[in-house]
């Protein structure tokens, strides 16, 4: 909890210029592709922990069935 203290201290003038800064470093195209990534990063940790990463990313190997007549 106290390390989320700093958070109360971050005003609107400030969030507005870290996020001005944001969008000049990596423009209006980029952005998006990287949150997208990063929720995916957060997802498959989720899974991990879960331990639902490996029967989902998993790809299922069958045999081949052999046709008997």
């Amino acid at each position: 909890m106290d390390t989320l203290l700093f958070i109360n201290k971050i005003g609107m003038g400030s969030a507005i210029l870290i996020l001005v800064v944001v969008l000049i470093l990596f423009g209006g195209k980029k952005l998006p592709e990287m949150m997208k990534g990063m929720g995916k990063g957060i997802k498959g940790f989720k899974d991990e922990l879960n331990g639902d990463g490996d029967e989902k990313t998993a790809p299922t190997k069958s045999e081949p069935k052999s046709e008997e007549k």
